[in-house]
């Protein structure tokens, strides 16, 4: 078998060595290749070779692709087209029975589609692999697996898909056909906390690693323990949940974070040691075990929960296998799933805002996505929920923002989100803001010009009631927007009232004046308690969703999320916004994921203290992607913020946005889209930042 294009790729000489080891290999006997494509250089790729293997493909069919991975920050990805692939060289002459395998993910489910993998073997090609019908759309979810004869000298991965689209492959592995063996049992605890309101929270992940692919292991029974959790009374139910060599989870499922997993053993009662049985076939490479705990209705989210592994036993030995870490340092804080998929028949929830009110009531307001994920324009509505006991327990949603005829044609959902949450602590009047999308007047859709049908709105709703009802909008466009401007809207998150009774909220626009759509960061504020409002100039170019702290009598921070680079823009202002200076720690002290809403709170000032220069920022702690959510502290007013200061809530990928509020003296409440609900809420106390409570 021939393919035309591919010709001079057969006899190729190999271009100079990288190590295996420099491609991802695992330094263990019987491997042949194994790579995540991690030390491959973004973009399109020719050619690379390793000790003994040689990767090639013809120009333009195969790139390195970092948008998506099964793991790491990498993949390979093939493009679209007729024919379309890559090729393997071995070098050795005796290549031995082997066994193939790596994650897939079918970019369209679009025709044509034919997936093959051929290998060369006494002169000729054979199709070892045919993946037409096996390969699933979207999340790398199809793991593939198949033999290669001996003698192989070359194998060639080929796809024919539309010409926009392709086939990505990661976590490739080529090992000899030896016989199973346990290489190590690990005892793993990734930071996660259990959220009361789902049914399974993982809690710890037992590791089994096995070298070979023939005679297969069975795993038959896990011994686990709970020292270290608070109560065992506040736990319903303990399981075990088998997710093969993939140890991600998933945020879209509404109660089950384990939806293509298999239960190993029944669900259990807790108590301090449980053993559970089953019957799990191992795989070659990582299996990975999950401990789930589901939590009462009534567990109290200051405690903590904790789980270890004592032991595995197999098919092989009766003789138990003890992981080299049983009981990882560390346990489990507790949270609440605040808003999750398909909650009240809503698809999905976006933008935390979170504030506290002078009676001591948390307010949090976030985007009722009701059809999907995305943004304005949209049929979307601005959701609030109310506790009044710290978080512990929340009050039913309510719509505070709908601007109705939401399937009228034309009007796109005719949306309003993006909110921003104010408390004025003068007069207790709660503040929310929107920005309504009459049509397409979403971030591309709107223009210059000042009503509904030209460009976004600016718009309020109050409460003087501590949250319990709602004012109808009150649209401040003509206020603050500029008339050449594209688009005016609110930070989100939240705004703040200052020592003199200023309101002010975070906000950005689109300036069209000879630069485009170009976006900056300002703020709105008010001076007579949200009458009228006023508007600062822009604070540095291409930034968006900032927010504000008072630092001092009228000196104000704009800590900006900077669509250039991933680092946060941090400028000052001593006149409301009239003018802008850059602080000592722009661009320098705060990174980011490429481009994130992030939180950042006075601590003082929002307990109505003086100040003490004590601030708190959140935001996922990763350049790379928005995961490991955390929050960081600073005592000297955000010229420093110390590596000991730091403290990772939650290491799981997810939108990314959060928000913060003090509670009391003692307590954070942050609200953060969650890997494991759209909208979760922790109360983390200052201690565990600060490592004291300040005076």
């Amino acid at each position: 078998m021939v393919i035309v294009g591919w010709l001079a790729l057969v006899g190729c000489a190999a271009p100079a060595a990288a190590t295996a080891q420099q491609a991802g290999a695992e330094d263990t006997p019987g491997v042949l290749f194994a790579s995540g494509f991690e030390a491959f250089p973004a973009g399109g790729l020719i050619e690379w070779a390793g000790d003994g293997v040689a990767l090639r493909a013809p120009e333009g069919h195969v790139s390195i692709h970092t948008q998506h991975r099964k793991s790491g920050r990498q993949s390979l990805r093939i493009h679209g087209g007729e024919d379309r692939g890559f090729e393997i060289a071995f070098e050795q002459d005796d290549f031995p029975e082997a066994v193939v395998s790596f994650w897939a993910e079918r970019w369209t489910a679009r025709s044509p589609f034919r997936f093959r993998v051929l290998g060369w073997v006494d002169g000729t090609w054979q199709e070892v692999y045919r993946g037409d019908e096996a390969i699933a759309v979207g999340g790398f979810d199809t793991q593939v697996r198949f033999a290669l004869p001996a003698g192989t000298e070359r194998l060639r991965f080929l796809s024919s898909t539309p010409a926009d689209s392709g086939i990505m492959i990661d976590d490739l592995r080529i090992g000899e056909a030896v016989p199973m063996r346990i290489a190590s049992v690990n005892t793993l605890q990734p930071v996660s906390p259990a959220l009361i309101g789902n049914r399974t929270n993982p809690v710890a992940l037992v590791e089994v690693k096995v070298v070979g692919s023939t005679e297969p292991i069975t795993l038959e029974q896990i011994r686990i323990s709970m020292t270290g959790t608070t109560d065992l009374r506040e736990v319903e139910a303990v399981e075990v949940f088998y997710t093969g060599g993939d140890r991600g989870l998933s945020n879209n499922v509404p109660d089950d974070n384990f939806p293509e997993a298999s239960r190993f053993g029944r669900r259990q009662r807790p108590v301090h040691e449980l053993t559970f049985r089953g019957g799990q076939v191992l795989q070659e490479g990582a299996n990975y075990f999950w401990v789930s705990y589901q939590l009462k209705d009534d567990a109290n989210i200051d405690h903590r929960l904790d789980a270890g592994c004592l032991w595995v036993r197999t098919d092989r030995s009766r003789e138990a296998l003890v992981p080299t870490t049983t009981h990882p340092d560390g346990a489990q804080r507790l949270g609440v799933a605040l808003r999750k998929a398909h909650t009240d028949g809503i698809r999905a929830y976006r933008i935390p805002g979170l504030a506290t009110t002078n009676a001591g009531t948390l307010i949090a307001v976030y985007d009722n996505r009701n059809r999907g994920w995305g943004d304005l324009p949209g049929d979307i509505d601005v959701g609030m929920s109310r506790s009044t006991d710290g978080g512990r327990t929340w009050e039913p949603m309510q719509v505070i923002m709908d601007m109705g005829d939401e399937d009228t044609p034309g009007l796109r959902g005719n949306g309003i989100g993006d909110p921003a949450v104010l408390v004025d602590t003068e007069t207790n009047t709660i503040w929310v803001a929107g920005l309504w999308s009459h049509g397409n007047r979403g971030w591309h859709g709107s223009g210059p010009g000042l009503s509904p049908d030209e460009t976004g709105q600016f718009v309020l709703v109050k409460s003087d009631d501590d949250g319990v009802t709602w004012s109808g909008p009150i649209n401040i466009t003509e206020q603050v927007k500029e008339p050449g401007w594209c688009l005016l809207l609110q930070g989100p998150g939240k705004g703040i009232t200052l020592s003199d009774g200023t309101l002010v909220f975070p906000a950005q626009y689109q300036d069209t004046t000879g630069n485009g759509r170009l976006p900056r960061s300002t703020i709105i504020y008010s001076r007579d308690h949200g009458e009228t409002w006023h508007i600062g100039t822009g604070a540095w170019d291409d930034t968006t969703e900032a927010q504000v702290v008072e630092l001092e009598d009228g000196v104000l921070m704009l800590n900006c999320r900077y669509n250039r680079q991933n680092r946060r823009v941090v400028m000052t202002t001593h006149d409301l916004g009239g003018t802008w200076a850059e602080h000592p720690t722009t661009r320098r002290a705060l990174t980011e994921p490429g481009s994130c809403m992030a939180s950042l709170i006075n601590v003082d000032r929002e307990l109505g203290r003086p100040y003490r220069g004590v601030l708190l920022f959140s935001n996922p702690a990763s350049t790379q992607a928005r995961r490991e959510m955390t929050i960081r502290a600073s005592t000297d007013g955000g010229l420093t913020w110390p590596d000991g200061m730091s403290l990772l809530i939650d290491h799981g990928g997810s939108a990314g946005y959060s928000c913060m509020t003090m509670i009391d003296d003692d307590t954070v409440g942050i609200l953060y889209e969650g890997n494991r609900a759209h909208m979760t809420f922790q109360r983390i106390p200052l201690a565990d930042l600060l490592g004291e409570k300040p005076e």
